[in-house]
């Protein structure tokens, strides 16, 4: 195992992971009037409104499906009764169709900044930075799947769960579960925990907030009176 391989795969993750957390806390603490989407719906609606919702409902589900995928433990699935191979056939078919989805969503929004001159105008460096960025990690993505297709017994996605459970539980060993996983896995997952590191200086901080928004199902009724019934009383 490489020093270089030991590094991105042992030791990068959690400096993504602290630029991530730390990041968006001093964005949030110092730039708070700059923690919004940056919506550009009032320049132009277009493709907005198509692009925008497939893009959110691929990469949401991708995110969760990553996110469950990765960090269930084996034992978990095998208590299930389901095996290696038939949940990364699950994973390839769920994976590949939100990814589909989320990189048509991706194509539209890309479009439409690129060409209508009013949104470009008003575009920032880093917007471009992150849709790109976006778009290469989909491209890795939606390229792994004729992989693991070709190996269907699952033995790649089990080295992959390794490596993420071992990683979060802090184990020093992680990097070697993945030494002989395609070029093409490290890419992509290299991308991936690199969008972390440039998440809070992008406009992908307003994703906090949809996660914040959660908490008004618990909001207890705001009481609202009318200026007009105060005065009766």
């Amino acid at each position: 195992m490489s020093l270089s391989h030991q590094f991105i795969f042992g030791i990068y993750p959690y400096i993504c992971g602290a630029l991530f957390i730390l990041g968006s806390l001093m964005r949030f603490d110092r730039e708070q009037y700059s923690w919004r989407s940056e919506s550009s719906q009032m320049l132009s609606t277009g493709s907005l409104r198509v692009g925008s919702n497939l893009f959110h409902i691929g990469i949401i589900g991708l995110f969760f499906g990553h996110f469950v995928g990765m960090l269930t433990p084996h034992s978990v699935i095998h208590a299930l009764g389901i095996t290696a191979g038939q949940k990364q056939m699950l994973a390839v078919v769920a994976g590949g169709i939100l990814g589909v989805i989320a990189l048509i969503g991706l194509i539209l929004l890309i479009h439409r900044r690129l060409t209508n001159a009013r949104v470009r105008a008003t575009s920032r460096g880093r917007d471009f930075l992150v849709l790109f960025w976006i778009l290469a990690t989909l491209l890795l993505g939606l390229s792994t799947v004729p992989l693991s297709v070709q190996h269907s017994d699952g033995g790649t996605m089990l080295k992959l769960m390794s490596w993420a459970q071992h990683l979060v539980t802090f184990q020093g060993d992680a990097p070697s579960f993945i030494t002989d996983v395609s070029i093409v896995f490290k890419i992509h997952m290299f991308m991936g925990m690199s969008l972390f590191a440039i998440f809070p200086f992008t406009r992908l901080v307003h994703v906090w907030s949809g996660f914040a928004s959660v908490g008004y199902i618990a909001r207890p009724w705001q009481v609202v009176r009318s200026r007009k019934m105060g005065l009766n009383k």
